[in-house]
């Protein structure tokens, strides 16, 4: 997960989230019967009290930030009542309390749906031959080895055990089969119920099927005769539900993100705000804290069924999370960061293609695609790099520069802005080596969905931070503050120029004005391996442009030895 903001004391924590809540341009919500109370230090024992004297069910105390607890209703299924504001107001002149904010309910969503006798794998699993991402042999029209290459990582011992991972989303059903071996019940809870049985609700379409189908892709037991095999089949699965209610709000989110940290290795959550092309949401206050803490302080089908219906980011998150379960088996001292170099490094292009988005290198020789990203995740490379792996040097945060003057935007005329930056060099957070960089945009346009956004480094790597959105009618809301992100130029030298293009493209001509673009770098002073990747690219270049006269040199080589045996004889 990225990183996130810290924030000094709860109070002034609290103050700013009621700023941020009344400011917020983000989809409309509704106000629920779910309030954040922070309690005055003395009176955090009496919680339960307080919340029911005031009419809720209970108060659940949170992990992050300080005396705060989640005050909820009888009736977790209901939206705001009449009673809300009154309620509110009471709460506010309780003696015991310190701070009171309603919670808002918002949307997410969950996310759409080599010839196999080569590999010494052998699974009792019926469905075992149809999970073309463990390995693939051409099965269901597919391309033959583009999978996950976890082959190669169970053959070298690593299944995920001694891991687990938590599934955000709709539940899981524990009772079945093939995952009931590797439920871990104390790391699981029930964020929409509140209780710590996170089991689906029962509908007669299935709608809460998602979370065991995610479940099974990552721990469905293997070698058992039932549906599939998970990508990590040892490791542990935790349950928490927090998907199954009319809204979400920043305590739910929160909460499930930060639920039993030390326990859980891996969140996986294949959901988000609405995918709808035109929407712009994402993480309340609360859960960019949670976010901030769980990573600065360290398939199946309901029921007992199986099935092959599960499919785009709902299954890739997953899988994913398989294979980062069988890397932190190998090293189980990985941070997030750890993770990231890694897949960074190992990812192949393997047969991906896309006719308008090419492959490319940035700076330091790392191979990139704007659809793709760095490729397909290899099971087999990342399980062998991670088990000899040290820890990166630690992350700095630079502000490189920001450009505040309003700048009109026209179709048929891109505003082409530069930033030249040392990169905060001289200063402590110096950052040499990048890992992300943002680059916060303030814009309104009257038509957000034509606009495209573009920045090149200054050693010449092009990121596409925003492309085309035909459903985005948006003339009003614009993005506000709104933190565009690449990865594109890990390993590079920020130090140098910048370049932000941002202009239209579609067929009705539109306007609009920049008013912000501020560049933030993020990486680390030193890290000797993105040295010697440097090292190998330069050589590969000096290396193809001198290859005629390699050839050369080596056929004089030959000669001369072939001489020197002749003389010999």
């Amino acid at each position: 997960m990225l990183g996130s903001p810290r924030y000094g004391t709860a109070v002034g924590f609290i103050v700013l989230l009621n700023a941020l809540l009344l400011a917020t341009q983000a989809a409309e919500g509704v106000l629920t019967d779910h309030f954040l109370v922070q309690l005055h230090e003395d009176a955090q024992d009496e919680a339960h009290q307080v919340a029911t004297q005031h009419g809720f069910q209970s108060a659940r105390k949170l992990p992050f930030g300080e005396g705060l607890f989640h005050f909820y209703p009888q009736d977790t299924s209901k939206r705001r009542s009449k009673r809300s504001a009154r309620r509110r107001q009471r709460l506010q002149k309780d003696k015991r309390v310190k701070n009171v904010i309603e919670q808002e309910g918002f949307s997410r969503q969950k996310r759409g749906y080599r010839n196999i006798n080569d590999i010494e794998v052998n699974m009792s699993d019926p469905l075992f031959t149809k999970q073309w991402y463990l390995i693939n042999t051409g099965q269901a029209d597919g391309t033959p080895g583009l999978d996950l290459n976890v082959a190669e990582a169970w053959q070298l011992g690593y299944t995920g055990k001694g891991v687990t991972i938590a599934i955000m989303d709709d539940g899981i059903d524990y009772l079945h089969p093939d995952l009931a071996s590797n439920y871990n019940a104390d790391a699981s809870y029930d964020f929409s119920s509140n209780d710590p049985f996170p089991f689906p609700r029962y509908t007669d379409d299935w709608f809460n099927s998602h979370g065991t189908r995610c479940a099974g892709e990552v721990s469905a037991a293997a070698n058992n005769n039932i549906c599939g095999v998970g990508v990590a089949y040892n490791s542990k699965v935790a349950g928490i539900r927090m998907l199954d209610q009319p809204f979400m709000t920043d305590i739910i989110e929160a909460s499930s993100i930060s639920h039993m940290p030390q326990v859980i290795d891996i969140y996986s959550a294949s959901w988000g705000p609405t995918d709808d092309g035109k929407t712009v949401d994402g993480p309340r206050e609360l859960t960019l804290q949670a976010m901030a803490d769980g990573v600065n302080k360290a398939t199946t089908d309901l029921y007992g069924n199986c099935t092959l219906r599960h499919s785009g980011t709902s299954a890739a998150a997953p899988e994913a999370a398989g294979v980062f379960a069988l890397a932190l088996e190998a090293n189980p001292n990985l941070t997030w960061r750890d993770m990231q170099h890694l897949s960074v490094l190992t990812s192949k292009r393997n047969q991906l293609h896309d006719e308008v988005h090419q492959w490319r290198r940035n700076g330091v020789g790392l191979e990139f695609n704007h659809l793709f990203g760095y490729g397909v995740l290899d099971a087999g490379g990342m399980v062998k790099m991670a088990k000899e792996w040290k820890t990166v040097p630690e992350r700095f945060h630079c502000v490189a520069g920001s450009i505040q003057e309003a700048h009109k935007i026209q179709s048929g005329n891109k505003v082409v802005l530069a930033i030249t930056t040392e990169a905060c060099q001289g200063k402590d957070n110096f950052v040499r080596y990048l890992e992300h960089v943002q680059a916060v945009v303030t814009v309104n346009t009257s038509r957000r969905g034509d606009l495209n956004i573009n920045m090149t480094s200054p050693m010449g790597t092009k990121s596409i931070l925003l492309s085309r959105r035909p459903r985005d009618d948006d003339s009003k809301v614009g993005f506000d503050k709104w933190p565009f992100m690449t990865t594109h130029t890990w390993g590079e030298d920020p130090r140098g120029t910048w370049v932000l293009e941002v202009g239209f493209q579609g067929d009705e001509p539109q306007r609009g004005v920049l008013k912000e673009w501020t560049l933030m770098l993020h990486g680390t002073q030193s890290a000797p391996y993105i040295d010697q990747i440097v090292r190998d690219y330069q050589s590969k270049l000096a290396m193809s442009k001198k290859e005629e006269l390699e050839e050369e040199l080596d056929e004089a080589v030959e000669r001369s030895l072939k001489s020197l045996l002749s003389k010999n004889n």
